[in-house]
């Protein structure tokens, strides 16, 4: 979805710059920027030369830089852009309230909106780190930002985007094996492409995507799933969340409140406000009165191999808590 954006900014002659929160994305913005402005812009301009003055360095480690100094340089390089009619887009993917480097450049953003300048953000992440991220009481502004959540694709459509594939490229799968593999996706849009890639590389120099081929390509589909996005979902939460997802994950159906809190050991006021924290962040939503269940594909069996691992094999809290952790 990031890639569709930044391909329709620039097809209306916008500079469209793309990064990874992480460290060092700061340095890799401005990098990416000046260079693909160097068309539009003279060699020698009185915006370029004056940050020049000023000591700034692109080679600069951000631990070196001043975060005004690369505001500084940024405001100068997307003022020239925009006096020739051309306006800026960054877009920045796994959003993740850690990455220091992100906040600083969310609240730069936000005088670059001040200075009226034509400069655009649009970042996506999984829901429990997005949520994360607009509850920064740094970030207060970010909270008027337009947010989208993607919706799960239909499996009828998996199911056509999978054959269409792997027919294009020569293979060939039975309508049995293709149910199977677009019904394992749930229509989770990473996990369309886990499984298709999974599924494809078992034994990618025959013709026939075999029924082993798909039952492996799940499993391997499934894992990888575990390690980038259950892991990385259940990262950003405390103990007691945690906690409560495991009491979760002991049903096959949507989970009852009281039963979680009973498991849990505590009142049903206070798991509710788990419950609540936890459906902000996206790991579980409601399904009907008194029930909720969760929202990220296989969760509930993760929780189920790997409790015991996290610590959480004992459901019971060790104390009572006052208030939330």
């Amino acid at each position: 979805m990031l890639t569709e954006v930044a391909e329709r900014a620039s097809a209306n002659g916008w500079i469209a710059v793309d990064v990874t929160a992480s460290p060092g994305m700061l340095d890799e913005v401005a990098d990416m920027l000046s260079a693909r402005a160097q068309e539009l812009l003279p060699r020698r301009g009185r915006e370029v030369t004056s940050v020049g003055a000023a000591g700034f360095s692109l080679g600069l480690a951000p631990s070196e830089r001043a975060t005004t100094g690369w505001r500084r340089y940024m405001t100068a390089l997307i003022t020239a852009l925009n006096d020739r009619g051309t306006g800026v887009l960054i877009t920045v993917d796994e959003v993740h309230a850690s990455v220091d480097e992100l906040r600083q450049l969310a609240s730069t953003y936000q005088h670059f909106v001040r200075e009226d300048l034509d400069v655009a953000i649009a970042m996506a992440g999984l829901p429990s780190a997005v949520s994360a991220l607009l509850n920064d009481d740094v970030l207060t502004f970010l909270r008027r930002a337009h947010r989208t959540t993607l919706e799960d694709v239909s499996l009828d459509a998996v199911e056509a985007a999978l054959g269409q594939t792997i027919t294009t490229e020569g293979r060939s799968i039975t309508p049995a094996g293709l149910a199977k593999a677009a019904a394992a996706t749930l229509g989770y849009p990473f996990l369309i492409q886990l499984v298709g890639f999974h599924i494809w590389r078992q034994h990618p120099d025959t013709t026939e995507i075999s029924a082993g081929d798909v039952d492996a390509g799940i499993q391997g589909a499934r894992r990888r799933l575990g390690t980038s996005v259950h892991e990385a979902s259940l990262a950003d939460l405390s103990a007691v969340d945690r906690t409560f997802l495991v009491a979760m994950a002991q049903d096959d159906r949507p989970s009852k409140l009281a039963a979680i809190a009973s498991r849990m050991g505590v009142d049903t006021n206070y798991a509710s406000q788990y419950r609540a924290r936890l459906i902000d962040a996206g790991i579980i939503e409601p399904a009907g009165h008194g029930l909720v269940t969760f929202t990220v594909p296989y969760l509930r069996d993760y929780l189920q191999e790997h409790a015991a691992t996290m610590g959480l094999d004992t459901l019971k809290l060790d104390r009572p808590h006052n208030g939330l952790v």
